[in-house]
C-alpha cells in the first residue's frame, strides 16, 4: 500500500511540475495552451526499450492478441492452465528448456509466474508524460490494478514508476490471493551519448492462502456436479490454516561507456550488477497429517532466503564489416539457507549454501544483408558450481513482413537450490542432495509469416532431468532421471480474414519420445477464435466481439504441493480433455480499450467438474470486465 500511495503522489506532483519540450527532430515549436491547436507527437515517439536495447513503441490499438494478453500476467497464457482464483498458480501445458543461467535459482517456481525478473523490466523514452491504467475484476471481493507512469525530464533522462496490485477472495475456502509488484526505473545518457545507463528497483510480495485442494468427500460432490455445491464455498477443503508468500527486492544497474566512440571502430566498456534478495515462507497454524510427522504440531513456519549478487563486465569492439565482438567476465555471490541446523535421527541437515562463482565468456554478432548471426558463451571457471551456456543462431529477413530464426542452445548447471537443500517443520520435507548438473540441448526454429503461417518448433534433450515426485508415505521428494529426456513441440498460428469476420487459430502438438514417466504434457493444445470487427458511431467506437474455444487432450497433469510451492509429477490420474468457451465483447474509444468477457460459458450448460491439477478444480463460469487506458499529457 505504501508503494501505491507513493505512486499516486509521484504522478500528481510530476504531472503538475514537469513541462517538456519536444525532442530534437520533432520540431522546436512552442506548445500552444489550446489543446485543439497543439500538435501531438506521433505514437512512434513513445518508445519502450528492453534491457537488451530492443525498441518498440506504445500501441493503443485493439487486436485479438490484446484480448489474449488481458489477464493477470498481462501476457498470452495459451500454454498455461489457471487455478480457480486469480493470482493463484498455473499448471503448464508446455515447457521450454532454453537456459542461460550458471548457478541455481531459489525454487518455489509455482510462485514465480508473476514475479518480475530483470529481463521483464522495460525502460522508456517519451516526448510527453505517459500514464497507463489497467483494471480487471476478480472472482470475489477484490480487484486487479496495474498503474504505470513515465516521463522524460529531458531528452536524456527518463523516469518511470508503477505498481501492480491484486486482492481476490476466491470462490473456494481459504484461497485468498494478495500480491503487489512495485517497480521504478531510470535511464540516462550523456549529451554526446558516450555514457548510457539503465537502472531499476523492484519490490514484490506474492501471497496465496493455501487449502491443499478438495478433500475426498468434496471431490466426489464436485465430480458428480451435485447442485447444492454449486456454491463452491460449501465444498470442504483439506485445511484452512496455511499460506505461502514469496518476497523479493532487486537493485539492477546496466551501464556502458564508449572508450573509443568512433563509428568505424567503437570500443565500449560494459558493466551490469544485479543485487537480489528473495525469501519464501510457508506458514500453517496446525499440521496436516497426510504430509507426515512434524517437529511441532502448531505454528509451523518454514522460511528460506537467498541473496544473489551478480556482477558482469565486458569490453566490446564493433566494426561495420567485422561485426561486434565482446569478451566478458562475471562474479556471483550466493547465500541460500535457513537459520538453524536440523538433526533427524543421527543425520544432520545443514542450513546454508554459500559461496562465490567466477565465469568468463564471449559474444559475437554480425549481419550480411538479410542474414544476421549471433553467439553467446559463458563458462563457470572457479567456484562450487560448474556449468556453462552456449547460444548461437541466425536470423533471415525474407522481406519486410516475413522473418526466420534458427537457434541452438546448450546449458548445464546445478538444479535449483530447493532440490539441493530444504528444511521444513514437516520431517519428510528435509533433505540435502548432491545431484548431478542438469544438461539441456535445444534446437528451435521460429517463422513469422502473417500471410502464410507463424510457426514455433523445438527439439529438446535433457540429461539428469531434475523434478519433484510424490511418494505415498514419504510425501513430495526431489528426484533425478538417469536417462535422457527427449521432447519435441511445434506450434502454428494463422489468422484468416473475410470481410469483417476473422478466424484466429493456434495449434500446438507435443511428443515425449523418452522420459514420459517423469515428464507429462498434453499431446494437443488448440485455441480457435471467431470474431467480428467493425467501427460504430461514425468511427468513434471500434468493436471486436466473438467466441474463443480452447481445448487440450487428457494427460497425467502435474500435482501441486503448497508446502514447497512446486508442481510434482504424478502418473495415477489422467485429467483434462475438456473445452473452455469464452464469449467476449471488446471496444476501443480513442486510447481506451474496454474488455467484457463471459469466461467458461459452456459450463452453464454442461456444468463444471474439471481440474487444473489433481484435487484443484478448474475455474467456474465468470463475468469479467476491465480496461486499459493510456493518457498522453
Amino acid at each position: 500500500m505504501k508503494y501505491f500511495l507513493l505512486f499516486i503522489f509521484f504522478v500528481c506532483f510530476t504531472t503538475n511540475a514537469v513541462a517538456q519540450r519536444p525532442f530534437p527532430g520533432s520540431g522546436d515549436r512552442e506548445i500552444s495552451v489550446q489543446r485543439d491547436t497543439a500538435q501531438k507527437p506521433p505514437i512512434s515517439a513513445y518508445k519502450i526499450i528492453s534491457v537488451n536495447g530492443d525498441t518498440t513503441y506504445v500501441d493503443t490499438s485493439l487486436t485479438i492478441q490484446k484480448d489474449y494478453r488481458f489477464n493477470y500476467l498481462r501476457r498470452d497464457n495459451f500454454e498455461f492452465l489457471p487455478f480457480a482464483n486469480v493470482g493463484q498458480t498455473y499448471n503448464r501445458l508446455a515447457h521450454y528448456f532454453k537456459g542461460e543461467e550458471l548457478i541455481p535459482e531459489l525454487g518455489a517456481r509455482a510462485r514465480h509466474f508473476n514475479f518480475m525478473e530483470a529481463e521483464n523490466i522495460n525502460y522508456y523514452e517519451v516526448p510527453t508524460p505517459l500514464t497507463e491504467l489497467y483494471f480487471k475484476t476478480v472472482p470475489e471481493q477484490g480487484q486487479n490494478l496495474d498503474a504505470f507512469f513515465t516521463t522524460n525530464t529531458s531528452p536524456r533522462i527518463n523516469l518511470s514508476i508503477a505498481y501492480k496490485g491484486l486482492r481476490s477472495l476466491g470462490n473456494y475456502q481459504n484461497s485468498l490471493t494478495s500480491t503487489g509488484n512495485f517497480r521504478t526505473t531510470l535511464s540516462y545518457a550523456t549529451l554526446n551519448n558516450r555514457y548510457r545507463m539503465k537502472t531499476h528497483f523492484v519490490s514484490q510480495d506474492l501471497l496465496n492462502r493455501e487449502n491443499g485442494g478438495l478433500n475426498a468427500q468434496a471431490l466426489q460432490q464436485f465430480v458428480n456436479k451435485e447442485e447444492e455445491f454449486e456454491d463452491r464455498s460449501l465444498l470442504e477443503v483439506k485445511f484452512e490454516n496455511a499460506e505461502n508468500v514469496l518476497f523479493g527486492k532487486r537493485f539492477y544497474l546496466n551501464h556502458e561507456f564508449d572508450l573509443l566512440p568512433r563509428e568505424q571502430n567503437r570500443i565500449t566498456l560494459h558493466h551490469v550488477t544485479d543485487f537480489s534478495d528473495k525469501k519464501y515462507v510457508f506458514r500453517q497454524d496446525a499440521a496436516f497429517p497426510l504430509y507426515g510427522e512434524t517437529f511441532s504440531n502448531s505454528n509451523l513456519n518454514d522460511e528460506v532466503k537467498l541473496r544473489h549478487i551478480n556482477n558482469r563486465v565486458a569490453v566490446s569492439f564493433q566494426n561495420p564489416i567485422l561485426g561486434r565482438l565482446a569478451g566478458k567476465a562475471g562474479h556471483s555471490y550466493y547465500n541460500y539457507g535457513y537459520n538453524s541446523v536440523i538433526v533427524i535421527g543421527d543425520q544432520p541437515v545443514p542450513n546454508r549454501l554459500l559461496g562465490h562463482n567466477y565465469s568468463a565468456g564471449a559474444e559475437y554478432s554480425n549481419a550480411f544483408g538479410p542474414l544476421a548471426f549471433y553467439g553467446d558463451l559463458m563458462v563457470n571457471m572457479l567456484g562450487d558450481f560448474s556449468g556453462y551456456f552456449l547460444t548461437g543462431g541466425v536470423n533471415y529477413r525474407i522481406n519486410a513482413a516475413n522473418y526466420l530464426n534458427v537457434e541452438v542452445n546448450s546449458n548445464e548447471r546445478a538444479p535449483n537450490f530447493n532440490f539441493l537443500l530444504y528444511q521444513s517443520d514437516y520431517l519428510n520435507y528435509n533433505w540435502r542432495n548432491d545431484f548431478s548438473n542438469q544438461s539441456s540441448r535445444v534446437l528451435s526454429a521460429n517463422l513469422i509469416s502473417p500471410q502464410l503461417v507463424n510457426v514455433e518448433a523445438s527439439l529438446n534433450q535433457v540429461d539428469n532431468y531434475t523434478f519433484f515426485g510424490r511418494m505415498a508415505e514419504e510425501g513430495t521428494k526431489p528426484m533425478q532421471y538417469e536417462g535422457t529426456l527427449n521432447y519435441m513441440s511445434i506450434k502454428a498460428q494463422r489468422e484468416i480474414q473475410y470481410g469483417k469476420f476473422s478466424l484466429d487459430n493456434t495449434v500446438m502438438y507435443q511428443k515425449v519420445t523418452e522420459g514420459g514417466g517423469v515428464f507429462n504434457v498434453p499431446e494437443l493444445v488448440t485455441r480457435n477464435t471467431l470474431y467480428f470487427s467493425d467501427h460504430w458511431f461514425q468511427r468513434a467506437l471500434f468493436v471486436q466481439t466473438g467466441v474463443t474455444l480452447k481445448y487440450f487432450t487428457p494427460y497425467q497433469m502435474d500435482g501441486y504441493d503448497p508446502v514447497l510451492a512446486e508442481f510434482f509429477v504424478q502418473n495415477e490420474v489422467e485429467l483434462g480433455g475438456y473445452p473452455v468457451v469464452d464469449l467476449f465483447f471488446n471496444g476501443r474509444v480513442r486510447q481506451t480499450r474496454i474488455f467484457f468477457k463471459l469466461e467458461h460459458l459452456n459450463s452453464l450448460i454442461t456444468g463444471n467438474n474439471n481440474f487444473s491439477a489433481p484435487d484443484y478444480p478448474y475455474r467456474d463460469f465468470l463475468i469479467r470486465f476491465g480496461l486499459v487506458w493510456n493518457f498522453f499529457l
